[in-house]
């Protein structure tokens, strides 16, 4: 099997050696996969619980390694590696815990008395009515108990983003195992070294063999397999062109798909400017801006416009640029330089188009500087796309109606933040803005592992949240009992 060598996107080092997987390769990750959906169906809870929580454990003792690699092969800054790691380790517990209790519920069988006198017969097969039963005749007739159970579906294709190689493939394998389906993971081209090791501690905590196959694999090859009626479903994080098109080609299994976004936060005259600073300052500049549910379309009202803008003009530019492999570095470079020179031009076609750059620079590689823009307009990239990049637009509405409206204004609908004291306008806002999630008094980077997670619109459809996506990776059987 040929390798392919794995580059930092800072500087260009080798970070480590891939496998590259041929058509071979891919059938018999297939086959191993079907044939390990076998034993994992069976297993039971506690087994794969303990499989999931050794797994943190390993991962716990072998932190240091992960951090680096993720730093290495992503570009994430130290700090943001290391919390990577502490959410995936959560993510791995929670799907433990999850496990053992995951399974239906009773479904209620005699709510209504015309369909329960319809439905039932007396012990020879003559209608009932119910008028000429007593207390006790109806209550032996009632007994019948309809119980909703779930079942793993089958193997499971997950096909995972370059921006957090761990916690966004364990957001698609933990929840995978813990209703008993065996996974074929195509990570990010860039940055499959991550899920080697992940691979390799879950095969340490004693998954079967075949029920985590990792494939870095071309694109007609990952084509291929979306079509494969073999796999149950797709499971899919990252562009949204790239996401309609798997559902397009996917056929008849089922598709999650987790896309893009170009989130807003809205600032009433009410919030903490300082707060609702800070935070859209990390929300923007996180990883470079390499972050679906990260913060680029700020609206202020405009009373406090001016005094929230010269807060965040000062905090971006009090972020530290540079290699992510050094402490204290807040944004390194974007996942390469082509990235780098797309959002450079979105940039330099606002600033065309009339938009005034607040603070910013020229790009140095991949690397691109925190940027600040105001005055941009609906019609510019850098407003109505996803510009995954470090890079914050800033403007002023008049009334709460106008910063909805304009906000919800997207063909996207992932997470969105806001910052104000009066929960009346909390309320109003998730009733007018369709978003998969609105943080109130936060920006929409905020994101624990066990809350549902997915969009509206383009934004793709499905959640992921450790319970929620067991039940997109599981369906029903329904069990009916006459016990009379």
């Amino acid at each position: 099997m040929t390798t392919e060598k794995i580059l930092s996107p800072f500087d260009g080092r080798v970070i480590g050696e891939m496998p590259v997987s041929g058509a071979e390769e891919v059938e018999r990750a297939i086959l191993r996969s079907q044939a390990a959906f076998q034993k994992m169906r069976k297993l039971p809870r506690f087994v794969r619980a303990d499989i999931l929580l050794k797994a943190a454990e390993l991962i716990k003792q072998r932190r240091d390694e992960f951090i680096t690699t993720i730093a290495g092969e992503a570009g994430k800054p130290l700090y943001d590696a290391r919390g990577e790691v502490s959410r995936a380790i959560f993510n791995l517990t929670n799907a433990a815990a999850e496990a053992r209790r995951f399974g239906g519920e009773e479904v209620p069988l005699d709510m209504d008395a015309g369909v329960f006198e319809y439905q039932t017969t007396d012990s020879q097969g003559r209608p009932i009515a119910l008028a000429d039963l007593d207390s006790e005749a109806l209550n032996r007739m009632r007994r019948r108990i309809g119980i909703a159970r779930r079942f793993p579906i089958g193997p499971i294709l997950a096909i995972s983003p370059f921006n957090f190689p761990l916690n966004l493939v364990v957001h698609k394998v933990a929840p995978a195992i813990a209703v008993g389906n065996s996974v074929v993971l195509k990570p990010a081209p860039q940055t499959p070294l991550t899920s080697l090791l992940l691979q390799q501690v879950l095969t340490e905590a004693g998954l079967p063999d075949g029920a985590l196959e990792v494939l870095h694999c071309s694109v007609p090859l990952a084509e291929s397999m979306v079509r494969d009626e073999r796999f149950a479903m797709v499971s899919f994080t990252g562009s949204a062109r790239v996401g309609w098109h798997i559902k397009d080609i996917a056929g008849r299994k089922k598709v999650a798909l987790e896309l893009g976004g170009n989130g807003a936060v809205v600032v009433a005259e009410d919030a903490d400017l300082d707060l609702a600073a800070a935070r859209c300052v990390r929300g923007g500049v996180v990883y470079g801006g390499q972050y679906c549910i990260g913060v680029q379309r700020i609206l202020v009202q405009e009373s406090v416009a001016a005094a929230f803008t010269a807060k965040l003009v000062e905090r971006v530019r009090a972020c530290k640029v540079g290699d992510p492999m050094q402490e204290g570095v807040d944004v390194g470079p974007v996942i390469d330089e082509g990235s780098a020179i797309r959002i450079q031009s979105w940039i330099d076609e606002a600033v065309a188009g009339g938009a005034k750059l607040l603070h910013g620079g020229p790009r140095q590689g991949a690397v691109v500087q925190p940027t600040v823009l105001t005055d941009t307009a609906k019609g510019m990239k850098i407003e109505d796309e996803e510009v995954f990049g470090p890079v914050l637009t800033v403007n002023s509405y008049g009334s709460f109606d106008e910063a909805i409206a304009r906000a919800g204004d997207s063909k996207y609908g992932l997470q969105g933040g806001m910052f104000t004291n009066d929960l009346r306008r909390a309320f109003q806002a998730i009733e007018d803005w369709d978003v998969g999630g609105l943080m109130v008094n936060d920006v929409p980077i905020y994101r624990i592992d066990n809350m549902p997670f997915g969009g509206w619109k383009e934004s793709g459809f499905g959640r992921e949240g450790t319970r929620y996506a067991m039940e997109e990776m599981s369906d029903i059987k329904h069990l009916v009992i006459n016990y009379a």
